[in-house]
């Protein structure tokens, strides 16, 4: 509220200021919201004084960012899975090898790339020809930055065309070097946010002025075809005329993969650029495909990151925080302190049983360790520093926003109780829960709604705006325009954005709802199987539930947990009640089968092990040919699979019975090859 013409004069120069920032130098200072509250008050300062002159009011006004065109990824670019540990390491040689069916003491050659911390981005040649720049964006698109590309020396703009396809794609890490940033780092906060913000630069002369660099890593599926492996692609491309990392380097045994990331992590202040561990990738490029993809990670390959920070600080408190499968969770509020640059104040306790076995007490002087952006954990207690009247933590035996008992589910194949402990309700009816069913919904693997992050669902619903997710595509904006930090830009565009949203396929439907144990790919199975909505909705019904569970159990991927949250679920009425409301403002699209493929419309059961390929692979090729896999040999079965090494007999005198036909593993092989 501005109460005088010389706090009014001060803050339109503060106005003027920020517009030049924005519309002529293109380097925004403060947020969108900012700006909003900042013009909505001189607006109101005008009109109640009744100004003459009304500087704001004739001003060309706050115009709407110019958003970059989005583009489709002809490949999707995916993230990587993160390894903390050498056994990580150890586990993900054991995954390749299982995958592919190898002896576990088969050598795989790898290749180990500095992991850059920088911004990855796609550039595509056409004929040799620099013609387009993609951003990672979600994955499946990214923003089109060619302008802001094109300002980069270090990214070749032609390239010689021999040997390559005529469209060719190339993929990197944009970086500003550490001795660059030192320049400009009045500006930014960090070197990644620098490079960050410069790609995003609606006039790609700015970005010109930033000392953005390119480091080339990869291709995509297509483009690998020109080599056989990641080594020999790179040398390809630093021939081509691209910076390529010299600190890369293959590897055939485990050992001196883990002498390499010791080495690389003592050296890497000295770098001149930032990396935060060292990418692992399977070198040969036919192992790649054949190892193929999960939904978001690939298989060949992973993030080995560094160490993490140590610190000490005091628990002031232990708060129980309930997630949305209603799991409660111990987190210590710390004196805050500083860790590896960052400032901590929360760590994870993780379960009463941590809490037991460590001992951990409000009042205690704790070691806490912080591993790159996950919350950190305490290690230990120094008892030596507790004071006099410290008091063991209880955990509490209700839920702390519902009241609900609290229970410990029995695990039948552990034969043990879990160690986490949960709250009872399955629906709407716990706060906690159902807040971050919410925050599940609008996440990004999920409706991923711009503007609309987990600070803002909280806000929400402190103000009575959202109880439910349905609740989201009737919120008041005209309401949403009168908060701190909002305004009329800010609300058009999380209207927009919501509208946007509406329109959602199937799989990311039913992972958007939240139901425990369904992950992205066991939405996808189920997709596949209901293929549309309202085949889904029919497992609203107690009647029917019955009958399509029956049907669910037949899918390979789903098992007995996964059965039982679903009944769970569906059991509830708050929840399928809000999952009614949302089919009736969502437009729910069908899920998209593979048109074509030898197995279209076939489905398949493996039983036994195989000696050329493992179950995982072989179910990958079928499903990549249109085919469908099953967990159970019914009527709906077309060829059960029977490996040479240890059959179930059960399951083949079941197909047999059910007239499903039988492949031995010679014919199998037969199949593949026709």
């Amino acid at each position: 509220m501005i109460k005088s013409l010389n706090e009014y004069k001060k803050k339109l120069k503060e106005f003027n200021d920020h517009n030049k920032y924005y519309y002529d130098l293109n380097k925004p200072k403060i947020s969108d919201e900012k700006f909003d509250v900042l013009k909505k008050d001189l607006l109101k300062f005008e009109d109640d004084q009744n100004l003459k002159i009304k500087e704001v009011q004739n001003s060309i006004g706050f115009k709407p960012s110019k958003k970059f065109s989005k583009v489709q990824h002809s490949e999707k670019m995916l993230s990587l899975s993160n390894a903390t540990s050498n056994q990580d390491i150890d586990d993900f040689f054991k995954k390749i090898r299982n995958f592919l069916n190898f002896n576990q003491k088969k050598e795989i050659e790898v290749i180990a790339e500095p992991k850059i911390d920088g911004i990855s981005a796609a550039l595509r040649y056409k004929k040799g020809i620099f013609v387009q720049g993609l951003s990672r964006g979600d994955g499946s698109y990214g923003e089109d930055i060619t302008e802001n590309l094109n300002t980069i020396k270090t990214i070749p703009k032609k390239i010689s065309a021999d040997n390559l396809p005529d469209n060719f794609e190339v993929r990197g890490e944009v970086y500003i070097p550490k001795s660059e940033y030192e320049k400009i780092k009045e500006s930014f906060s960090n070197p990644r946010n620098a490079a960050a913000g410069s790609l995003r630069q609606k006039d790609a002369e700015n970005t010109k002025k930033i000392p953005l660099n390119f480091f080339c890593y990869g291709t995509t599926q297509s483009g690998q075809k020109i080599c056989k492996t990641q080594s020999e692609f790179i040398n390809l491309m630093k021939k081509k005329g691209f910076n390529t990392n010299p600190l890369s380097e293959v590897f055939k045994d485990i050992e001196n993969l883990l002498k390499n990331h010791k080495e690389l992590e003592k050296k890497r202040s000295e770098l001149n650029y930032d990396i935060d561990g060292i990418v692992y990738k399977v070198n040969n490029f036919e192992l790649q495909s054949r190892l193929g993809n999960l939904s978001s990670v690939p298989r060949w390959a992973i993030a080995h990151k560094f160490s993490a920070e140590k610190g000490f600080s005091i628990i002031n408190d232990i708060e129980i925080q309930v997630g949305r499968t209603g799991a409660l969770t111990p987190v210590a509020k710390l004196k805050p302190v500083t860790v590896g640059g960052v400032v901590v104040s929360n760590a994870s306790l993780h379960n009463e049983d941590e809490i037991k076995r460590k001992d951990i007490r409000i009042g205690d002087t704790v070691c806490i360790q912080r591993a790159g952006d996950v919350i950190p954990n305490v290690l230990f207690v120094e008892k030596n520093k507790r004071p006099k009247n410290s008091k063991e933590f209880n955990f509490p035996i209700k839920c702390p926003s519902c009241g609900s008992k609290v229970k410990k589910e029995y695990n039948h194949q552990t034969k043990k109780f879990d160690a986490v402990a949960r709250c009872t309700s399955e629906g709407y009816e716990c706060n906690k829960i159902a807040i971050e069913k919410i925050k599940h919904f609008i996440s990004k693997d999920a409706l991923n709604i711009d503007g609309l992050g987990k600070k803002v669902v909280e806000k929400f619903w402190e103000l009575n705006f959202i109880r439910f997710p349905h609740d989201i595509f009737k919120l008041n904006y005209k309401k949403i325009e009168e908060l701190d930090g909002f305004g009329c830009q800010s609300a058009n565009n999380l209207k927009s954005a919501i509208n946007k949203s509406k329109e959602i396929t199937l799989e990311k439907f039913i992972f958007s709802l939240g139901i425990r144990h369904i992950g992205q790919e066991n939405a996808k199975i189920l997709a596949n199987y209901f293929l549309d909505i309202n085949s889904f909705s029919k497992i609203f019904d107690k009647k029917n539930r019955e009958k399509i569970i029956n049907g669910i159990i037949d899918l390979d991927g789903v098992g007995e947990t996964q059965i039982k949250s679903i009944q769970n679920f569906f059991s509830n009425s708050s929840n399928t009640k809000a999952v009614s409301e949302l089919i009736k403002v969502l437009k729910i699209t069908d899920f998209k089968l593979k048109k074509d493929g030898k197995f279209l419309e076939k489905t398949f059961m493996l039983t036994g092990g195989l000696s050329r390929m493992s179950r995982s692979e072989a179910k990958n090729i079928i499903e990549q040919n249109g085919g469908k896999i099953l967990g159970t040999p019914s009527k709906k079965l077309n060829y059960l699979i029977v490996g040479d090494s240890k059959p179930t007999t059960k399951k083949i005198e079941k197909a047999k019975n059910n007239g499903v036909s039988i492949l031995s593993e010679k014919a199998w092989y037969d199949m593949l090859d026709s």
